[in-house]
């Protein structure tokens, strides 16, 4: 039958996985340990190890970050921007985890993608990674940092978790490569 798929096909069909990306604590998180994120081969990396065809990444918009935000883009994030507001102490604050959450749940119902790759350390984000374990639609955590990963994500789901400091070899950023 015309336009139909075999068994072996079928057998090694690529996920669709999508990752959403808590991207003030992946920044500062790795900024933490002392090295910085080469975010293009980051999103590289997602696509290769987790079938990640879409990575959202969730930000307080700041205008001076204009040509990072762009970069972003052109390494094939999709950015989710949220306004900033300074804080008593003069912080730029961009809280962006309704945001996150309303995506990934949406894009879940929606029948979007197979598996979610949530990439943060912030235990505020619990609900959600309970949410998606317990209808088998979280393919992993990624979080930035070990030493500042919530324990309530390290216990929501401790054979999902990851720490991103494990791969600083491949993600790395090196100013002259």
């Amino acid at each position: 039958m015309a336009g139909t798929k075999s068994e072996p096909e079928k057998m090694f069909k690529k996920e669709n996985n999508f990752a959403y990306i808590d991207g003030t604590n992946l920044y500062k998180g790795i900024d933490e340990l002392g090295w910085q994120l080469d975010y293009k081969k980051f999103r590289i990396w997602l696509s290769d190890k987790y079938s990640v065809n879409k990575a959202y990444i969730f930000l307080g918009y700041i205008v001076s970050n204009s040509v990072l935000y762009r970069n972003l883009q052109n390494w094939g994030y999709v950015i989710v921007f949220k306004q900033t507001l300074l804080n008593k102490q003069g912080e730029t604050k961009g809280n962006c985890d309704a945001e996150m959450i309303l995506q990934t749940v949406s894009d879940m119902y929606e029948q979007n993608y197979d598996k979610a790759i949530v990439i943060t350390g912030d235990g505020d984000f619990t609900c959600l990674v309970n949410f998606l374990n317990e209808r088998n639609r979280l393919k992993a955590i990624l979080s930035p940092n070990h030493k500042k990963a919530s324990i309530l994500l390290r216990k929501a789901v401790p054979d999902k978790i990851l720490f991103l400091d494990r791969f600083k070899d491949r993600l790395e950023y090196w100013k002259n490569k």
